[in-house]
C-alpha cells in the first residue's frame, strides 16, 4: 500500500514523539508499504522518511517548489513531485495514498486531516483513516469531535470513519485488515440523500 503520513514540520518536537514516528516508518517498510508525504526533512515527516529509508521502504515526495531550500526536503526520496500550491500537494497526496496516518501536528496537519476526513464522508474516497495519538496529543480534538456530535453539529457515525490509537502495531493491523467494501452509514445516507 502506498500510505500517507501527515505530519509535523518543527524542528523543535520532543524525541518523545519522534520516535515512534520514526517506529512507524520502519514497520512500514517492513510490512512492504511505500510512504506519500509532505518531503519534510524534520519534525515528524522526517522521522516517518527515514524510518521508512531504513526499513528500504520506497518514498514518494510531495511538495511546492517554494519549499525547495536547503535543509528542508528529505533528500532521499525515491520520486519527488514539486507543486506549484498547497492545494495541488494535497490533493496528489490523497490520490496517491491507499490509506492515510495522521500523527501530531499543527494547522497544516489538521487541515490535510479534517480534508480527507470530510471527503470520506461525503464518499469520496472510502480509503482507511488512522490517528496515532501519541502521548494522548489528540484527546482534546477527539473530546471536540465528541462535543461536535452532542450538539448536533456532526453525527457519531461520523466518528466510524477514522480510528484511533496510541499502538503503532494496532495501527497497522488496522490499515492492512480495513474491510473497504462497503460505505459507512453516514457515507450512505449522504449518497442516498443525493439521489432522491
Amino acid at each position: 500500500m502506498n500510505i500517507c503520513i501527515f505530519g509535523a514540520s518543527s524542528t523543535a518536537i520532543a524525541k518523545s514523539y519522534i520516535h515512534p514516528v520514526e517506529e512507524l516508518g520502519l514497520k512500514l517498510a517492513a510490512h512492504g508499504h511505500h510512504l506519500v508525504f509532505g518531503a519534510g526533512a524534520n519534525g515528524l515527516m522526517g522521522a516517518a522518511a527515514r524510518g521508512v529509508h531504513k526499513g528500504g521502504g520506497k518514498i514518494i515526495g510531495v511538495v511546492p517548489s517554494f519549499f525547495n531550500v536547503d535543509g528542508v526536503l528529505f533528500d532521499q526520496c525515491d520520486e519527488m513531485i514539486f507543486t506549484e500550491t498547497m492545494r495541488e500537494r494535497k490533493q496528489i497526496m490523497e490520490d496517491r495514498a491507499d490509506a492515510f496516518v495522521i500523527t501530531p501536528g499543527g494547522p497544516g496537519t489538521l487541515d490535510e486531516f479534517l480534508e480527507v476526513l470530510s471527503l470520506k464522508q461525503l464518499g469520496r474516497h472510502n480509503k482507511p483513516i488512522a490517528v496515532l495519538n501519541i502521548h494522548g496529543f489528540y484527546n482534546d480534538l477527539k473530546a471536540q469531535f465528541i462535543s461536535s456530535a452532542d450538539k448536533l453539529f456532526m453525527t457519531y457515525d461520523c466518528m466510524k470513519l477514522f480510528a484511533f490509537f496510541d499502538d503503532v502495531d494496532k495501527l497497522l493491523h488496522y490499515l492492512e485488515f480495513y474491510d473497504d467494501s462497503a460505505l459507512q452509514p453516514t457515507q450512505l445516507r449522504f449518497l442516498e440523500s443525493n439521489q432522491k
